[in-house]
């Protein structure tokens, strides 16, 4: 099949590939996924930022300055207050700026820092300001959003319970916590820095994950409805039939999705330098991407291995086995006998022996 053929026929859904068949493949993927992330977890741990760790950051304004990071750096270290990261630049021209985020300091402090750094780089001090948070704010937001997360996985597995069934809302669930469980475990490895942005980030492909889990589950639904009152396919070839149907819908969304956050990350902050953006770029883009990953390779074989464990689907597996046996082995018999009929068909035609001509003698046997 040429690359034009095998185009058409993932758009239309004619593609066969065995994606349930080969689910082991895909449990086994996402298992290492999730060690290696529980595992940065515990020993790389988050780069919290200064919401979430509480601490002082200055920001100074270096628009129409020759100041550059090392330059911003050295001067809050000849003032007996090193950064805890170097310098972020944020911004261009008119908004350029440095941020510098430190440890908690007292207001005299603040005042001491402020004017030898502004000594240093030979600017007003009114271009430095300076914000201290406490870490009870960041507390304060991460317990907000658990809340909000806990509400929002309760009213989705009640819906998708009552709308398809409670197999696929438990699916649907899993496949939600491994999305949550990869885009911490590449923020972890990574090393951002955790801001509420993340927070934002993290809520939002939520949405996006059940979304293209709750297409494909539907197609399944539909693919399965009334399957037990026959024995022409399982419920996994049905489930499998599903998948290859929405694949290239899913692939197509997600890639739609992803070109403007990749924009925001690998040009936005990885060329332009805005690193106020990073944050919520990259845990969007991990976030959709595992989301369009689990709603067509995990969620839909977890809903398969749930299904099939009932007994009203054992025995649909059985008697579509069965059929297809039967139906083997009269296909062969027929094939045996067609066979037969062809060969009997190509061999000569036995006449009876041809009389003896007038006069002619008897030939005697010798002894």
């Amino acid at each position: 099949m040429s690359f034009k053929q095998t185009r058409r026929a993932l758009y239309r859904g004619e593609v066969r590939y065995p994606f349930i068949a080969r689910r082991k493949w895909w449990y086994l993927f996402s298992l290492l996924i999730i060690v290696v992330s529980v595992f940065s977890f515990i020993f790389r741990g988050f780069n919290y930022g200064i919401e979430f760790a509480g601490g002082t950051q200055f920001q100074i304004q270096a628009s129409g300055t020759s100041l550059t990071v090392d330059k911003v750096n050295s001067a809050f270290n000849n003032a007996g207050l090193g950064s805890e990261n170097l310098p972020q630049e944020v911004g261009s021209g008119s908004t350029r700026q440095f941020v510098v985020k430190t440890r908690t300091v007292t207001t005299a402090q603040e005042i001491q820092v402020e004017n030898k750094v502004a000594s240093a780089l030979g600017i007003p001090t009114n271009k430095i300001s300076v914000t201290t948070v406490s870490s009870d704010w960041g507390h304060d937001i991460t317990v907000k959003a658990i809340q909000g997360l806990v509400v929002f996985l309760i009213v989705v597995t009640i819906y998708i319970a009552i709308r398809y069934q409670w197999r696929m809302a438990a699916a649907g669930i899993v496949a939600l916590l491994h999305d949550l469980l990869v885009a911490a475990g590449i923020y972890s490895i990574v090393g951002f820095e955790v801001t509420p942005s993340t927070v934002v980030g993290l809520l939002t492909i939520l949405g996006f994950s059940l979304y293209d889990t709750v297409v494909v589950f539907d197609k399944v639904a539909e693919n399965s409805k009334d399957i037990l009152a026959g024995s022409r396919m399982t419920y996994s070839e049905a489930a499998n039939i599903a998948v290859n149907q929405t694949l290239m819908r899913s692939v197509n969304t997600s890639l739609i999705a992803l070109l403007p956050v990749a924009g925001l990350l690998f040009v936005g902050a990885g060329v332009l330098g805005v690193g106020t953006i990073k944050d919520l770029a990259l845990i969007l883009f991990v976030g959709i991407a595992s989301g369009a990953y689990s709603s067509l390779f995990l969620a839909t074989p977890i809903v398969c291995d749930l299904t099939e464990r009932e007994p009203a689907y054992q025995a649909l597996t059985r008697r579509v086995t069965a059929k297809r046996a039967s139906d083997a082995a009269k296909a062969q018999a027929a094939a045996v006998s067609a066979t037969e009929v062809v060969a009997a068909a190509s061999r000569p035609a036995l006449g009876p022996a041809p009389a003896p001509r007038p006069g002619a003698r008897p030939q005697r046997r010798r002894k």
